[in-house]
């Protein structure tokens, strides 16, 4: 397999002092030439609609914007091939499990050492995962076995548009509220929901809803926070 090319970065964080010293860091020791930071994941998704692509995207799970997977699976679904390496002060085993299952590409807990980061991005480039070290993968090489890993599994086959229009589902737009105001047509909206339905193998909006909530963040998080 040839390596990955790994020259230009995304950062999706919104702490000023750690975008700086993480932008630092993979000049330094990660051999990325151009670093781009944004603050809300809506700006990042917008940024990858522009060319040329970032070759690699760097998610913090907690943003103004956006709490955890539900971020990190909207941007996996904008990214396409360029892997999303998630950065998180939110080191639970099961918040790691939750992110690989969501499709990221490596979790580096947010204060690791730069020698941390320089390994991250090795496995990255040779087209590898990077998993921290003392994460403990779940016992399920069967694939999903929980509701929260179906959840996961089911959602990480929508398309971009299709994790906003659920979103806004989630948050109780009707078809015509999302029509206005993603600018489309309803009978697209309608289409949409329809597909989106299909995917995650379910009958109803309310089932869909049920289904983004088992996926939820909150779903994931240690009881102590």
């Amino acid at each position: 397999m040839a390596e990955r090319v790994v020259n230009t970065a995304l950062i999706i964080d919104d702490h000023p002092l750690f975008c700086d010293a993480l932008s630092i860091t993979l000049r330094a020791v990660a051999g990325v030439a151009q670093v781009e930071t944004v603050d809300r994941l809506e700006t990042a998704l917008a940024r990858l609609e522009l060319s040329p692509t970032p070759d690699i995207v760097v998610l913090d799970l907690n943003l103004p914007d956006v709490t955890g997977l539900d971020g990190l699976i909207r941007l996996k679904a904008a990214a396409g091939s360029a892997p999303v390496l998630v950065v998180s002060s939110l080191a639970d085993n099961r918040v790691i499990a939750a992110v690989f299952q969501a499709g990221a590409a490596g979790f580096v807990p947010k204060h690791a050492r730069r020698e941390v980061f320089r390994a991250a991005f090795e496995a990255v480039r040779a087209g590898g995962i990077y998993q921290p070290e003392g994460y403990v993968p779940p016992d399920d090489e069967d694939g999903p076995v929980t509701s929260r890993e179906q959840a996961l599994a089911r959602l990480a086959l929508l398309t971009r548009q299709q994790a906003k229009i659920l979103q806004l589902i989630c948050e109780g737009r009707l078809n015509k509220q999302i029509a206005y105001d993603l600018s489309i047509a309803e009978t697209t909206v309608k289409a949409h929901v329809t597909a989106i339905m299909r995917k995650l193998g379910v009958q109803s909006r309310t089932q869909a809803v049920l289904i983004a909530g088992e996926a939820s963040f909150s779903a994931i998080m240690p009881e102590n926070g």
